[in-house]
């Protein structure tokens, strides 16, 4: 499917940067999107209409969100498009497991197709929910969300030396009803120059996962300090104390620009019985991707 050009209005309203995020339109511009959700703030009660504007409004950009019955949050932004690094494997750079029979699959820890390996590392359960925003932001059910990620000593596979014959921590699942998608993998590690994270890419359907220039969204996950220091003490992951200690959210040249805000995972869990991150996606088709492609540099040189 083509690229969607980016939109000029919202809400009727001209967009004073239309080239930029909605988020980055100003404060005027916020400030108007904030008066015309009056039954966004009638949720905090009459006599709340301050604190509610104090929550949608969060530094320069209006960051609304909702709480639906089972506890996540929608956001009422977009995921913020990132690089999809230079180990893809959806054939922008390289090799394309997208085209091969058995990607959809719950566990990604395994290797498949003709490939043996496993990866080991502390278990972790990575569930994304994908909002549709284009549509008052209803679970966006049916889209397809590759996810992928690095082994605990910062391999990726396809592509780094010892890991190019394997195939594992890569899978696509297709959201339910709820806009949501799991998969079973382990923690990441940390390599140099790099905060600890996940690549994702979604696209409109499992249908068109074969193309990357179909993917509507392509963004990053970052996990909390606070977990990272407790896996990273596990045996496995030596390498990690030392990489994590030598980068910040501040630092890394993905998140820096507004410390992951909406792109940090909420986790819970421990060691022994494995972790639960979750990431509430907001994804609007009316916008212009970009993240796509092998933009970022090796593991270490701080973009990938």
């Amino acid at each position: 499917m083509s690229r969607i050009s980016r939109r000029r209005t919202y809400e009727g309203r001209s967009l004073p940067r239309p080239d930029e995020q909605l988020v980055d339109q100003g404060l005027a511009f916020d400030l108007g999107t904030v008066a015309s959700r009056r039954r966004v703030l009638a949720l905090f009660g009459a006599g709340a209409g301050a604190a509610g504007v104090g929550i949608l409004m969060r530094g320069a950009g209006a960051l609304a969100s909702t709480t639906p019955g089972d506890g996540t949050s929608t956001p009422t932004v977009e995921i913020p498009e990132e690089t999809a690094g230079p180990y893809p494997g959806d054939g922008s750079n390289g090799p394309d497991i997208l085209e091969q029979s058995g990607i959809v699959r719950p566990d990604i820890t395994r290797s498949f197709g003709g490939a043996t390996g496993v990866a080991g590392g502390v278990p972790l359960t990575l569930e994304f929910t994908v909002y549709d925003l284009a549509n008052g932001g209803i679970p966006f059910e049916g889209v397809a969300v590759y996810a992928w990620h690095c082994t605990r000593d910062g391999l990726y596979s396809m592509y780094s030396q010892g890991a190019e014959d394997e195939n594992f921590l890569r899978g696509v699942q297709i959201a339910d009803v709820d806009g949501k998608v799991q998969f079973a993998t382990i923690f990441p590690g940390c390599y140099a120059g790099r905060w600890p994270h996940v690549h994702f890419e979604v696209y409109p359907d499992e249908a068109s996962i074969v193309d990357s220039t179909n993917a509507i969204a392509t963004s990053q996950l970052a996990f909390p300090e606070d977990v990272c220091h407790v896996v990273y003490s596990e045996p496995g992951y030596e390498t990690s104390v030392a990489n994590l200690a030598g980068v910040s959210l501040e630092s890394d040249g993905i998140f820096a620009d507004d410390s992951a805000r909406t792109q940090l995972a909420t986790v819970s869990g421990d060691v022994a019985t494995g972790y639960l991150v979750t990431l509430a996606v907001g994804v609007d088709i009316t916008t212009a991707t970009g993240g796509a492609g092998s933009g970022g540099g090796m593991p270490g040189g701080g973009n990938a």
